[in-house]
């Protein structure tokens, strides 16, 4: 496998995981937005269960990815 043929797979692979990173974080959505912080909900501690948990490690995993293909990119 060339070097050219390597970074032009490595550069798809990571546009296609900056994509599903993008709607990982959008799917997080908390709520009330720029509201809680000047007043709105008085949650101080709230646990992650089920989708969102599931939504949430997908999300750290996706950063990684990126941040590995980001560095391999780098380096190729």
């Amino acid at each position: 496998m060339t070097k050219r043929l390597m970074k032009t797979y490595l550069t798809f692979f990571q546009i296609f995981v900056s994509a599903l990173l993008i709607i990982a974080i959008l799917l997080q959505s908390q709520g009330g937005g720029l509201g809680s912080a000047f007043g709105g909900k008085g949650e101080l501690y709230r646990s992650k269960r089920g989708m969102e948990k599931l939504v949430f490690y997908l999300t750290i995993g996706l950063a990684v990815l990126f941040f590995i293909s980001s560095i391999l990119n780098l380096v190729v």
